[in-house]
C-alpha cells in the first residue's frame, strides 16, 4: 500500500498504552492526518500528540464509531476494557462489553467507505487445554479452535475475530487481525489494577529498591511460563501485518518463553538488589504456560519479534523508575492508583 501522504488514519483506543504508540508512529511515517480517539478524559491519555486530531468518544456507542470512522482510510482497532490477569479474571462482564465497540466500528467503516481495517486480537482466543503445562508446546493459529478460550476477554476476543471475517466475505472490508501476546514497555499503566507482569514486577522490584524492604509479592508460584513482547516489535508487527495481504489471525508475539522467576530474575539484574519472593497461590494466575509460534508470521511476513526481554525490560525498568521516582506534578497513572485505591 504505502503512499502514506494519501491516507489517513483512525486510531482507536489511542488513548491507551498500544494506541499511543501506534499514533505517534503513523505520524512519523508521514499520514496525511491521523484521527485519535479514545474513552477517557484528555489527561488520562498515556500519550497525546498535538498534530493528531484528539477526540473523546465512547465507542461503544453506533454514531460515535460514524463520526470517528468519517474520511478515514485506514482503522486501527485497539480500544478495549481489558488490563492484566487481575483485570480479566475479575471483570468478565466488562471485558465482553467490548464487543460493541468492534461491531461498531466494523459497521461504520463499512458505511464510510474505509478502505482496510486493523483488529487487535489477543492470546487469550486459545483453547485452554493447549495450556496447562509450563513447558508448553508454543501456540499455532490453528489452536483457537475447537473454542475454548479465556473466559470472558477471550471470547469477545475470538467472536469479533469472525465478526472481521465475516465482513470481509460479506462486504469486503479488508480486515488484518494480530493476535498479541503480552505486550510491554514505556508508556503504560504500570499500578491500580490493570497492569501487566513485567510493569508490575518492575514496579514492586522498585519499591523494595526505593524502600528498603526487598520482599515482594508474587502471584502463583512463579514457574507459570509466558513470552512477553516489546512495544516497538508490536508497532512494527502492525503495520507489517497491515500492508500486507494476509487477512487470517495471526500471532504477534516474542517465542523467547520464561517463567515468571526468570523475569524476576531480570528485573533483579537490572535493579542491582536482589528480592525475597512471597510466593501467593490465591492470586490470579492465568493458564500454566503460553508461547507463541511464529512460523506463520516469518513465512507471511518475513519477520518476526525480536527485542530481547533483557533490552526491553531494561526501557521499561527505566521509565517505571523515573515515573515513580521523579516527585513531578501527578502524572495519569497516579490518579489511575488513587482512583483504585478509593
Amino acid at each position: 500500500m504505502s503512499n502514506y501522504e494519501q491516507r489517513t488514519a483512525l486510531v482507536a483506543g489511542a488513548g491507551g498504552f498500544i494506541g499511543g504508540h501506534l499514533a505517534a508512529e503513523l505520524i512519523r511515517r508521514g499520514y496525511s492526518w491521523v484521527r485519535c480517539v479514545d474513552v477517557k478524559g484528555f489527561d488520562d491519555w498515556y500519550q497525546q500528540h498535538d498534530s493528531c486530531q484528539n477526540m473523546v468518544l465512547d465507542l461503544r456507542d453506533k454514531d460515535a464509531c460514524l463520526a470517528a470512522c468519517q474520511g478515514v482510510t485506514d482503522v486501527f482497532n485497539l480500544a478495549a476494557d481489558m488490563g492484566g490477569i487481575g483485570f480479566i479474571e475479575n471483570h468478565k462482564a466488562e471485558c465482553m462489553i467490548s464487543v460493541l465497540i468492534n461491531t461498531h466500528l466494523l459497521m461504520a467503516a463499512r458505511d464510510q467507505g474505509t478502505k482496510r481495517f486493523f483488529y487487535s486480537s489477543s492470546a487469550c482466543v486459545y483453547n485452554a487445554t493447549k495450556q496447562v503445562e509450563a513447558n508448553v508446546t508454543a501456540l499455532v493459529e490453528e489452536d483457537a479452535y475447537p473454542a475454548m478460550p479465556e473466559d470472558g476477554y477471550g471470547w469477545e476476543k475470538l467472536f469479533s475475530e469472525r465478526m472481521c471475517r465475516h465482513f470481509q466475505e460479506d462486504y469486503g472490508l479488508e480486515v488484518r487481525v494480530a493476535r498479541f501476546h503480552n505486550v510491554y514497555g514505556p508508556f503504560g499503566t504500570f499500578d491500580g489494577g490493570r497492569e501487566k507482569a513485567p510493569a508490575a514486577i518492575s514496579r514492586k522490584v522498585i519499591e523494595a529498591k526505593t524502600s528498603g524492604n526487598h520482599s515482594i509479592g508474587v502471584w502463583g508460584d512463579g514457574e507459570q511460563t509466558r513470552s512477553f513482547m516489546y512495544i516497538d516489535d508490536c508497532v512494527e508487527g502492525i503495520l507489517r501485518l497491515f500492508e500486507s495481504e494476509h487477512s487470517e489471525p495471526i500471532n504477534l508475539g516474542s517465542s523467547e518463553l520464561v517463567t515468571i522467576n526468570q523475569l524476576i530474575d531480570i528485573t533483579e539484574s537490572i535493579a542491582g538488589i536482589q528480592v525475597e519472593r512471597e510466593y501467593d497461590l490465591s492470586k490470579p494466575k492465568g493458564v500454566r504456560g503460553r508461547n507463541s509460534d511464529n512460523t506463520q508470521i516469518q513465512a507471511a511476513l518475513g519477520w518476526q519479534p525480536g527485542i530481547s526481554l533483557e533490552i526491553g525490560m531494561q526501557k521499561t525498568f527505566d521509565w517505571i523508575f523515573d515515573q515513580m521516582t521523579s516527585g513531578e506534578t501527578a502524572t495519569a497513572f497516579e490518579r489511575e492508583k488513587a482512583q483504585s485505591a478509593a
